[in-house]
């Protein structure tokens, strides 16, 4: 398999690590979970990408989250009958290559352009704000 397939939009599993848990010294996320990669970004020791993790709890109404519809569940290769949200109030970022967390496996599925990226020119306009979880350093 290839790296290739871990692009913007597409969903793959990881041991994503939450800011709260980052914050009270934990190294390693508790369980795979889907995310969804929100950026790869091109860099000489290998590309930079940002992760949105999609949890079945229902965020609090003031982070910055979206309710998945279910047809964007089913192309992301999510299950269709949990309510899922996608948080984009925090991210882990990961080394594309170096990285002890991802691995080259197809993704298992991907949200369409027009769920997916007003979403994320909204992170970014405010990215700021919002909490990184750095896995590579």
């Amino acid at each position: 398999m290839s790296y290739d397939t871990i692009q913007t939009a597409t969903v793959i599993r990881y041991p994503y690590l939450w800011a709260r848990e980052a914050r009270a010294g934990e190294t390693e996320g508790r369980k795979e979970r889907p995310v969804a990669v929100g950026v790869r970004l091109p860099r000489p020791d290998g590309d930079l990408v940002l992760f949105f993790p999609i949890s079945t709890k229902q965020p609090e109404a003031s982070r910055f989250s979206a309710e998945i519809p279910a047809i964007e569940k089913r192309r992301a290769g999510l299950d269709t009958d949990l309510r899922l949200w996608i948080i984009l109030d925090e991210f882990n970022t990961d080394i594309v290559g170096q990285s002890f967390y991802i691995e080259p496996e197809p993704p298992i599925g991907r949200f369409s352009k027009a769920f997916f990226l007003p979403l994320l020119r909204t992170f970014i306009a405010r990215r700021k704000e919002f909490a990184e979880v750095s896995r590579f350093r």
